[in-house]
């Protein structure tokens, strides 16, 4: 005998979800993508400082050295000068060693994107201020040739953490022969601002080019300690960002003689 329709309804009733149910299901599948992307920013983030840990590591050893020199030898002698002498170098040195922590933890830090006029000339120096290390110790020139006025529209940790990469990458490159150039230049152009970083450095083979801004694809074999590391994925977050801040990243390396990075961010707030 037929069933009816409406009696195969009741026997065997639909599991596919209602309209109402499908919306609730992809906002909850959205959030949770919304989550791991944040989640994955802040492990690329924290990787990219771990890269740095060697020479910020150096550096604050090299500060805390004489303070605790100075300390010794105060304890020891009877001797006031010597220890106002060590109380200074002490109140000098925490303090950069306090500035330098602030950056760094600036840096790691998860934060919401907060897209603002951008000062560029200031956040490159920000940038290469979170290395934690001057460049003439690698032998390396550093040369921050924009203009005060030169803006752009983005969030300014995000194009720090863009900036730290790419100084980070160039100072490892151009380190081995305690020598080369790293020169930041910009200019506005109609409603854009182009920002080149360019090195001296040996520039990167032709076969890899192409996938450089790939997570996990890098030329550096080893880290400073000779271990081998995981590389590829400062590149791959300085695209990230930078397309977050509705630009683009390119870059043009000629081996033997040099890398550029070019950024192209909006002047001003999109309409």
């Amino acid at each position: 005998m037929m069933q009816t329709r409406e009696a195969v309804r009741e026997t065997c009733p639909s599991t596919t979800p209602d309209s109402g149910n499908l919306e609730e299901h992809f906002a909850k599948l959205e959030a949770r993508l919304t989550q791991l992307k944040a989640e994955v920013r802040q492990a690329q983030q924290l990787a990219s400082m771990g890269s740095a840990a060697c020479s910020i590591s150096h550096e604050f050893s090299n500060l805390l050295s004489p303070v605790l020199s100075y300390a010794q030898y105060a304890l020891e002698a009877d001797d006031n000068e010597l220890q106002r002498k060590a109380l200074q170098v002490t109140v000098k040195n925490v303090q950069v060693l306090v500035a330098m922590a602030d950056r760094v933890l600036e840096l790691a830090a998860a934060k919401e994107t907060r897209q603002e006029f951008v000062a560029l000339r200031q956040v490159v120096d920000d940038g290469a201020e979170s290395l934690c290390r001057g460049f003439e110790k690698d032998g390396i020139k550093f040369r921050n040739d924009l203009d005060e006025p030169l803006g752009a529209w983005a969030d300014r940790l995000h194009l720090q953490q863009v900036f730290f990469n790419l100084f980070l990458n160039a100072r490892d490159a151009m380190a081995p022969s305690k020598c080369g150039v790293l020169k930041v230049t910009g200019q506005q152009q109609g409603e854009r601002v182009i920002i080149k970083v360019k090195d001296t450095g040996p520039g990167i083979p032709e076969d890899i080019i192409g996938g450089v801004f790939d997570s996990f694809l890098t030329t550096k074999k080893s880290g400073r300690n000779g271990r081998d590391r995981c590389g590829g994925i400062g590149l791959a977050l300085c695209r990230d960002l930078v397309t977050e801040n509705g630009g683009g990243i390119t870059v043009e390396s000629t081996p033997g003689e040099g890398t550029t990075f070019t950024i192209d961010l909006p002047a001003e707030q999109p309409s």
